[in-house]
This record gives C-alpha cells, structure tokens and sequence, in this order.
C-alpha cells in the first residue's frame, strides 16, 4: 500500500487545508489520536452537567410561570421563560460553531470525523423542550472521550448517558415486580411496567446488529436487567434498585443478577455485548462504508472484524486495521459528503478565519449553516430515529440537495468574509487548497473561465470531486 496523505486527509479526515501539511502516514494519523486534544481545548464546550442546568433552569421557569396564571406576576414570568429559551438556542448556535471550527483549524482530521461517527452511531436527542439542545454536551461527556479506547467503555458511557436513557425511554422503564411497581399499584392504582426500547436498540443498533443472534426473548431478558437506570435532572444519571426488576435475567445464555452486584451487572452484560462476534461484523461493515464506500470491499470488512475480535474491540486498533488495507485507498473518491462534513470541509479549503465564524450572530448561524444544512436534508442534532443519519449516497444526491448546496457556495463564503475576516482566496489557490493533487483541467478552466471569482470558488466547491470523499 502506497500511503497518499491528500486523500488521507479528505477520505478520513474533514478535507484539505492550506493551512495544514497532510498527515505523514497512517503511524502519525494514530499517534494523533494519543494527542492531547487541542481542538477540544481551544474550542471548548461543556459538558452535559451544563445541558442539565440548562434543562433545570428552563423547567423552573416554565413552573414559575404557570404558578403565576392570572396574576400581575405573570408577563414577568413569561419573559423569564423566553429569556430563558432563547439563552439555550444561543448556547446552541455557539456550540455548533465550536464543533465546526475544531473541523476547520484542527491538523488532526480524522479525531474529529471519528467523532462524528460515533456520535451518529449512538444519536440521542432532547425529546422535551428542556433537553431539545443538549446533543452537543451529551457527545462532549460520553462520546469523544471514548472514541480511541474500547468500544465496550465508548459503549457503557453512552448508554448509561441521562439522555440516551431519555430519549429512548428508560426513565419510564419500571420492573413489572419491583418495588416500585408495587407501589404505584397500591397507592395510585395503576400499572407500570417495562419500556423495551432501549434494550432494542442497544442489541439492534449499537451492538450485534439487525438480524444478530438475539430473540425477542434476550431483549425482554435485557429491558428486565437494565431497569433502575433512570435520571434526574439535579443528579443525572442514577441507578434506583427500587425500580430494579428483582431476580436474575439470562441474556444471550448467561445470566446477569442486578438484585445482587446493581449496576455491575448491567455493565457486564455490556461488556459482553460488546465482545461478541456479531458486533465486530457489525462495526466493521459500518466502519468501512463510513470511510470507503457504500458496498465495501467484503475482505476490508473482514480484516476490520478480525482485528476487532483478535483484541477485543480495542478501537485504535480497529482504526489502524483501516488504515492498513488497501481497499481503504482506492483512489476514487465514492462517498458524498454528508452536509455538516460539506460545509466543514468548505470552510476549511477556504482557511475561514475563527473571527469569521466566532462573531456571527445567532441569526447568522441559523441563516449561514443550520437552515441550510436542513434544506441539504440534514438537520442539525434531529436525525430520523435512533440509527442516525443514512450512510447511502442517494439520501444527500436529490435535486432540492444539490440546489442548496449550489446555492450555498455561491453566497454564504462570501457573506461571511464580508463579517471581517478579508478577501476570499483566489480561485486558482483555493482549487489547489480544496483538491490538492485531485484537481483537473476541467476544474482549472472553471477557475480562470467564470465572470467573476465569487462565481469560480463557488463552481469549484460544488463540483463533484468536491463533494466526494
């Protein structure tokens, strides 16, 4: 294998830079991932501890004001709660443009991309006004700290994560034997009982895979064990042995008692999810359409699921398994990139200054990114469901796509310079910057041939070559 670190920088990384000299091989593209996080630190964003004082804050409000129905205190109250709202879909908009700036100044690309992918990979989102903004926190505690250790740690911290048990409902999850459920029963005269939904995505989604050697029976048996995971928004996460369904489950054979060692069962079970056959095969086939193309290469996959079993789902190693097989760089570009990549890897061939991006407005966000990234048919932290954003070409390739991002490259660089920042690139750096070795005669008579320049920068990010990665 020949080591191309162009296209290492746009296939596994957010682009090309002129700002930044590509990776020097896939040994360095590794040690980076050992690196201090710089990124993180210079564009720095709180963890879910803030999404939760964020959520307090706005329930309180929201009490407030309808304690005060009817009274003289009321438009005052009302403020408090649009004052309130309005200072989270702030906080939104700045913790967007961090994510986007680490994509844009950081020399370690794929740090960021693997990120990403994780974070997709266990989407949780705020189902309730109070939590609808705390996506970004939620990757910032429980994902990218994990994404270069075991998948089983990467996959304990998500799960046991205040909003993933959110939204997919086990807060509401209640042994249908527990004490609690007794209670209700007895006191209230109704019936709680199990919500399965995580246990079904943990054993679908994040773990063995759709069609994995699992039943009905085993996420039953799993919905049963994780009972008592619930949170709060003073304390978040907690595990309540009261709403715990009492006995033992046996999940794939094996039995788990959360009667007896609480949460330590439940992250056995995890760990032994985690190690299982079926879930390498099911995160090497993820990886390698992420990173190569939709159909990949079956011996790619298999070397990915190999080195996953061989060290028990060690991600750095899994990641260097990537990097080492050929069919990893094959010099077609085949992916499309997804919008928020698009953008991010604009900016980046642009070499935007931070000012540039760190004075806009939330308006500007909103008009700038967000509402069109929404038209390019990804809305910023509200995917589909909880299998995230589709892999395949065809979902970002639609008529009503390509016009926006046409639309897109033609006006917002330019708008966005004008908040400062100085003249866009000349066309024919910015192809060097975008393309690098990539670049064809085609694309080199667009950038000398169009009316104007705005109009060549804007042809040469829309183009195909572009687009892909």
């Amino acid at each position: 294998m020949r080591f191309d670190g162009e296209l290492a920088e746009i296939r596994f990384g957010c682009g090309l830079s002129p700002l930044h000299a590509p990776a020097a091989g896939p040994e360095r593209l590794l040690a980076d991932l050992q690196a201090p996080d710089h990124a993180a630190q210079t564009w720095s964003i709180p963890g879910f501890d803030a999404a939760l004082a964020d959520a307090r804050a706005y329930s309180a409000a929201r009490r407030a004001r309808k304690a005060a129905a009817g009274s003289p205190d009321f438009e005052m109250r009302d403020r408090d709660l649009k004052h309130q709202r309005a200072q989270m879909r702030d906080h939104q908009a700045d913790w967007f443009v961090r994510r986007l700036l680490r994509c844009v100044t950081t020399p370690h690309g794929f740090r960021e991309r693997l990120a990403l992918f994780w974070a997709d990979h266990f989407t949780a989102q705020g189902k309730i006004a109070a939590l609808r903004y705390a996506a970004t926190p939620y990757v910032e505690t429980s994902i990218r700290p994990h994404i270069a250790a075991r998948f089983e740690d990467l996959l304990i911290a998500a799960v046991t994560s205040p909003l993933m048990l959110h939204y997919l409902d086990q807060h509401r999850s209640t042994g249908p034997n527990s004490r609690r459920a007794k209670r209700v029963a007895q006191r209230q005269g109704r019936v709680v009982g199990l919500n399965e939904n995580l246990a079904r995505e943990v054993l679908e989604l994040h773990t063995l895979g759709v069609g994995g050697p699992y039943t009905q029976q085993d996420v039953r048996q799993l919905a049963e064990l994780f009972t008592g995971m619930i949170y709060d928004t003073t304390e978040g996460f907690k595990f309540a042995p009261g709403w715990a369904e009492p006995g033992a489950e046996t999940l794939l054979g094996k039995r788990y008692d959360a009667e007896v060692t609480g949460l330590a069962a439940i992250k056995q079970a995890l760990r032994d999810l985690a190690r299982h056959p079926a879930t390498a095969d099911h995160l090497a086939h993820k990886l390698a359409v992420h990173f190569t193309r939709d159909t990949p290469d079956p011996a790619l996959v298999a070397h990915l699921a190999a080195r996953y079993r061989a060290t028990s789902g060690d991600l750095t190693q899994v990641y260097a398994a990537l990097l080492e097989h050929p069919a990893a760089w094959q010099p077609d570009l085949e992916n499309v990139k997804p919008p928020f990549a698009y953008l991010a890897s604009a900016c980046r061939a642009l070499a935007l200054p931070a000012a540039a991006l760190t004075g806009l407005s939330r308006a500007q966000v909103n008009r700038f990114f967000l509402r069109p990234m929404q038209r390019m048919g990804q809305r910023w932290e509200v995917s589909n469901g909880p299998d995230g954003w589709p892999e395949g070409d065809a979902t970002w390739i639609t008529p009503q796509a390509l016009a926006e991002r046409l639309r897109w490259c033609m006006s917002v660089p330019t708008q966005v310079m004008v908040q400062g920042a100085g003249p866009l690139p000349a066309p024919l750096q910015l192809l060097r910057s975008a393309l690098g070795g990539r670049e064809t005669a085609q694309l080199r008579f667009v950038a000398t041939a169009a009316e104007t320049e705005r109009e060549a920068i804007g042809l040469i990010l829309a183009s195909p070559a572009f687009q892909r990665r």
